[in-house]
């Protein structure tokens, strides 16, 4: 068994892309998850922070099936789905600018906004952040928003900021964020208990209100070089706590990528680059 796949990456964070219209995917069905961890491997396999399928939709023009490095299916990723957009661009799935996909967290809409063969940028209507912490979900802090509240995780406070694309999200600002040791504090606040399906983990610095600087530990993924939900969550998180405006540079360690969050329609924009790296075969 084997099939046609190609890498790509936005802002270094990376994907094992699989393009399910013309892939016939059936004989791995019955345990996908130990096939993405076969193939996300960076040494025995192709390497990536996770395998996205780009499979038909019922209710989109296509569907994002997305997985995380480690096996387990995530409702969104922000790189992921402007990768995607990659795809179909370059396998001409459609000759349309614009067009919609299904994800686990709803109907998003994608638009090119450069595009070349192997490399795009892509604006995407993330829709509106979800802040109502039982719908993050975030346990322990009541019905309403999650905004600077305490977190105590071992011997240190964070003072963190709740946030859903889709996906949770734990916003933290600090000055040293640069510094902080993210690999002993990312997953310990992924796994507190205050998140019953975990969260992803941003620690940020503000460079001033229109520009901000992040680090991420990702569920099921852990340190990436980006995340695109991430830094929608980032901009919330800074519009929420007054540091920032609404539109603002998110800076990773895999680039930068826009945010906006728009007063008019509550939904948040995301615009950034995807590439593609290589193509090949997996057996």
């Amino acid at each position: 068994m084997a099939f046609q796949f190609t890498k790509w990456h936005g802002c270094g964070n990376d994907f094992v892309m699989v393009n399910a219209f013309q892939e016939d995917m059936s004989a791995y069905e019955k345990d996908l998850p130990a096939l993405v961890r076969r193939a996300c491997d960076r040494h025995f396999g192709i390497g990536g922070d996770g395998l996205i399928l780009v499979r038909p939709s019922e209710t989109a023009d296509f569907r994002m099936h997305y997985f995380n490095a480690d096996g387990t299916e995530a409702e969104m990723c922000g790189n992921g789905i402007r990768c995607l957009g990659g795809v179909v661009h370059r396998d001409r799935l459609t000759e349309a600018q614009g067009f919609t996909v299904e994800t686990g967290a709803g109907i998003l809409v994608l638009k090119l906004v450069e595009t070349d063969e192997n490399r795009i940028v892509a604006c995407v209507d993330m829709g509106e952040p979800i802040l109502d912490a039982p719908e993050i979900p975030i346990m322990g802090y009541g019905d309403e928003r999650v905004v600077e509240r305490e977190l105590r995780v071992a011997s240190e406070v964070f003072r963190m900021t709740g946030v859903s694309m889709g996906n949770p999200h734990a916003v933290i600002f600090r000055e040293d964020a640069e510094t902080l040791p993210l690999a002993l504090w990312g997953p310990a606040v992924e796994r507190h208990e205050t998140f019953p399906r975990k969260t992803n983990v941003e620690f940020v610095k503000v460079i001033d209100r229109e520009r901000i600087r992040m680090r991420v530990w990702e569920r099921g993924a852990g340190i990436t070089l980006a995340c695109g939900t991430g830094t929608c969550a980032a901009v919330v998180a800074g519009v929420l706590t007054g540091r920032t405006e609404r539109e603002t540079d998110v800076e990773v360690d895999g680039g930068t990528i826009r945010v906006k969050w728009d007063a008019d329609d509550n939904h948040v924009y995301m615009t950034g680059p995807a590439e593609c790296v290589f193509t090949g075969v997996f057996a």
